[in-house]
């Protein structure tokens, strides 16, 4: 309930900073364009963002037929967690990882790397595939996918504000500062991504939790993210992208030092000492 709260309290404030930049932008005109702006983005991203991050990954759908071990094993986690089976898909990446999308359950899609079926024992990818599970459960993925859509629409209007007020105005005729717009542009995207990324670390935490109980266990999780994190630094993913790290179990761009400021994912390290807290709060 805390993480829900904080989600949408993030949200707003992502949706507040739009609305400040189209007010720079003009007046209550520019609030109403911004919001149609995002709006329309938002529609997009509703619609089509699974098959846009299935498309930039080279995800293809695994059959039943091919992976019937696999296919028993969502299906009970599902029935568990009472929620329909995802469609399967397989991305053709040695390291491993997965990922979930969709614009809610009855339409969610799994995809794992061929890495993590062939470097992971069966416990280690139940933990995963569960942990996947709970993001479409919990509708994260559409949540993250409006949480994208709106930081790129603050990255689109601050470059529009800073465009219009080199174009149009400086401060001695309609108010416009250009540095002023200059910082705009600079400041705006990284606090949406600042904001961004705190979504995004919130509901990774709470993934984890209601992860282990679809799994029945934290055993497997708390293992995998171990290994995960060793493999992310060791093997690269070919098609990974900034814009789809976010939706992976693991960080796939792994990055020491600084990176770690700007990271989407919480620090392993933790996420397994919450794990290894929930396997002694109560019997599995």
């Amino acid at each position: 309930m805390i993480n829900l709260l904080k989600t949408g309290l993030l949200l707003t404030g992502l949706t507040l900073l739009m609305v400040f930049i189209g007010n720079l932008i003009g007046g209550q005109s520019g609030i109403i364009i911004a919001l149609l702006f995002a709006g329309l983005m938002n529609l997009g991203s509703y619609w089509f963002s699974d098959k846009l991050v299935l498309a930039m990954t080279g995800a293809k759908p695994i059959s039943e037929q091919e992976a019937p071990e696999l296919y028993q094993m969502v299906r009970e986690m599902t029935h568990r967690a009472t929620m329909p089976m995802p469609r399967l898909y397989l991305i053709p990446e040695e390291q491993p990882n997965a990922f979930a999308t969709g614009r809610n359950p009855q339409v969610g899609v799994v995809g794992i790397t061929q890495g993590l079926l062939r470097l992971m024992d069966r416990e280690e990818v139940r933990g995963v595939i569960a942990h996947e599970l709970a993001h479409i459960k919990n509708r994260d993925t559409l949540i993250m996918a409006v949480a994208a859509t709106i930081a790129g629409a603050i990255s689109a209007l601050a470059h529009m504000f800073y465009y219009a007020t080199l174009l149009f105005g400086s401060r001695d005729q309609n108010g416009r500062n250009p540095l002023a717009a200059l910082a705009l542009v600079i400041v705006a995207p990284i606090a949406a991504m600042i904001i961004q990324m705190a979504i995004s670390r919130s509901r990774e935490y709470e993934a984890d939790k209601i992860g282990a109980e679809i799994a029945g266990t934290p055993i497997g999780l708390a293992s995998a993210l171990r290994k995960l994190e060793a493999y992310a630094q060791r093997i690269p993913m070919e098609h990974a992208q900034p814009a789809t790290a976010h939706m992976y179990i693991a960080n796939p761009l792994s990055g020491g030092g600084l990176m770690n400021l700007f990271s989407t994912h919480p620090p392993v390290k933790e996420r397994v000492r919450r794990l290894e807290a929930m396997m002694g709060a109560r019997p599995w």
